[in-house]
């Protein structure tokens, strides 16, 4: 084809493919012309793909019109709609949702018929052989590799619903949340309670004086955590980064996003992933939702959408969560890297190019980055003013700081990226814990693999009203508890896969979070206490009182001042303006906080794998989104 030396130099020449004169035949006949074959022969040396997806990916080409026409000239049927119940589920059906090729049908009344999808590059070598062997027109037939996905989505969907459901809890059960005491823990739980309670009984002054210590020590170990991370020097509240030119091949990149009752956010949602900076032909979005979703199913249907994306359906069963609905698409994952987002998110186009040359300069052992995640509706109210406050001290203070100095790093439930071969390796995703991305990066940890940050944010809105900003965050307490539960089940295991600083670090991360949330209350009656008892002398000032009370001082307003200078230290000058003053509101942010932490607590026994659904609606705020 000499009109590709006329439009691009040589050494692009170099790296593409004949075309075969059979097969430019075929896309003339449909309409495509040479400028256009010429330009997506060269974007397949590129990207590493083939000259078949470039046209998909770039609309030039309709998947259905070019199968049928392969169809006709080859003399077979065409069958755009095979039907799932034909289908067997059979060992290595799923290796068709990443690679659909083939697919056998099975009748009651006929022979077996084999389904074929054609890329371009491969029309003449089966012309070639239907025309030696006539006889297996009788057996084949074409499709679409949509269709063979979708059949085979279908035929397996309960054995693999079975498969996320059971399968970390079967292969690596300790690691799993579906008992939510295992054995020994139960034993030891009931034993450390009723010891306390003998204790508050028979001596409850001492017995009170060392919870008061031990939940003292826990609150100021997270202090200086927090201390320690807005100490650190570097701002990074400019989100920018120098990405270093790529000439390709690039990856596929598996974007996951599940979604239940989000019709409301599906056009944003759709928007946003199409403005990711990287090619269409090497992108597999997956929009998993769950199959009885009918609104945002029909939302999703209403639209236009480019052939990056698939629609995935989780048939219905136990427990409906997030986490479950992610490992049952990960069963048709195409991508060397996935990544997850959210219903609401908004990433930045150039996140999947960080986290790439990340990947790419990066050992093995570093098997996932996590972006951070920006607050774009701070103005809406006091409570979402601080949750940005939150934010910006959790993902650019506190995560940039365990990143650097490799100590285990509690994921954020969106926006994390990981080397696919590991998330396989680990387990994916514990479909019974309803943080499991706070799971998945301790569970990392432990197998000896490392979680690094990366500097291009994703956009959401935060919860704006009181009672949905609860519910969300009990569901969060409710998941480290469980997280916290299941690390914890084997000590000596556990010291000996992260070491005793690390184990400390866990402790004090995880489990000095929850206990400082439920007893937030406390100290701040005991200081109130202690202050009034001073004030009308009934209480001498001892120096064991003196100093508890000045640790307990520092424990709260120590506290609170590092929790506000921490995350608007970490803010872009618009971000601190959003805000306003609301972060004089801190105190009551955290006592809501512990009611949250306390109804978590609560429901790890009534109802331990409910998912608190949190709703959204497209954002209003452009502030810096």
């Amino acid at each position: 084809m000499n009109i590709l030396s006329t439009i691009f130099k040589p050494k692009s020449m170099k790296k593409l493919a004949p075309l075969l004169e059979s097969e430019l035949l075929l896309l003339q006949d449909l309409g495509i012309d040479l400028y256009t074959i010429a330009l997506c022969q060269h974007a397949a040396a590129a990207n590493g793909t083939s000259l078949y997806a470039e046209l998909i990916a770039g609309e030039y080409l309709d998947e259905t019109r070019f199968h049928a026409e392969v169809a006709r000239k080859l003399g077979l049927p065409f069958i755009p709609n095979p039907d799932p119940a034909c289908v067997q589920d059979l060992p290595g059906l799923d290796t068709q949702l990443a690679a659909p090729q083939a697919l056998r049908m099975q009748f009651s009344s006929r022979a077996p018929l084999a389904l074929v999808a054609l890329d371009i590059s491969r029309f003449t070598a089966l012309s070639n052989r239907l025309k030696e062997a006539p006889v297996l027109r009788k057996s084949m037939a074409i499709t679409t590799p949509s269709a063979i996905r979708a059949a085979t989505w279908a035929a397996g969907s309960e054995r693999r619903a079975r498969q996320a459901t059971k399968q970390l809890f079967e292969s690596k059960p300790k690691l799993s949340s579906r008992i939510v005491f295992w054995g020994r823990q139960g034993f030891y739980a009931g034993l450390s309670l009723g010891v306390l309670l003998l204790g508050i009984f028979t001596a409850p002054i001492l017995t009170l004086m060392l919870i008061h210590i031990v939940l003292t020590n826990f609150f100021l170990a997270g202090f200086c955590l927090r201390l320690s991370a807005m100490r650190r020097s570097g701002k990074t509240h400019g989100l920018n980064v120098d990405l270093e030119p790529w000439d390709g091949p690039f990856p596929t990149y598996t974007v996951l996003v599940a979604l239940y009752r989000e019709a409301p956010v599906v056009e944003q949602l759709v928007t946003s992933l199409n403005a990711l900076n990287w090619p269409k032909s090497c992108l597999d979005i997956k929009l998993i939702c769950e199959a009885d979703d009918t609104e945002t199913l029909q939302a999703f249907r209403s639209m236009t959408l480019g052939s990056q994306f698939e629609i995935v359906e989780v048939p219905f069963s136990l427990p409906r969560t997030k986490p479950k609905a992610l490992s049952y698409a990960l069963a048709g994952a195409r991508g060397d890297f996935i990544t997850v987002y959210d219903a609401e998110d908004r990433p930045h186009p150039d996140q999947l190019r960080e986290a790439f040359q990340h990947f790419r300069t990066s050992p093995v052992r570093i098997a996932c980055l996590q972006a951070p995640l920006v607050i774009t509706n701070a103005r809406a109210s006091w409570i979402s003013a601080l949750f940005a406050i939150e934010y910006s001290g959790l993902f650019r203070g506190l995560l940039p700081l365990l990143s650097a100095t490799e100590r285990p790093l509690p994921l954020g439930g969106t926006s994390n990226h990981f080397r696919t071969k590991v998330l396989k390796e680990v387990g994916g995703w514990d479909p019974y814990n309803v943080t499991e991305d706070a799971d998945l990066g301790i569970r990392l940890f432990r197998y000896g693999y490392r979680s690094k940050v990366i500097r291009l944010p994703t956009y959401e809105d935060a919860p704006t009203d009181a009672r949905a900003w609860v519910n969300q965050r009990s569901r969060w307490f409710k998941g480290w508890l469980q997280t916290w539960l299941v690390t914890t089940r084997e000590p000596k295991v556990l010291y000996r896969d992260m070491g005793v600083m690390n184990t400390l670090i866990f402790q004090v991360l995880i489990g000095g979070m929850l206990l400082s949330a439920l007893s937030h209350p406390l100290l701040i009656v005991f200081i109130g206490f202690a202050v009034w008892l001073t004030l009308t002398g009934a209480l001498p000032l001892t120096p064991m009182a003196a100093t508890l009370f000045s640790i307990d001082t520092l424990n709260i307003f120590g506290s609170y001042l590092v929790f506000t200078i921490l995350g608007l230290d970490k803010m872009s000058p618009p971000e601190r303006r959003a805000v306003g003053r609301r972060w004089l509101l801190v105190g009551p942010y955290w006592m809501l906080m512990s009611y949250a932490a306390w109804k978590a607590l609560i429901e790890l026994f009534s109802k331990p794998f409910a998912w608190n659904k949190t709703a959204h609606q497209p954002t209003r705020s452009k502030d810096f989104s």
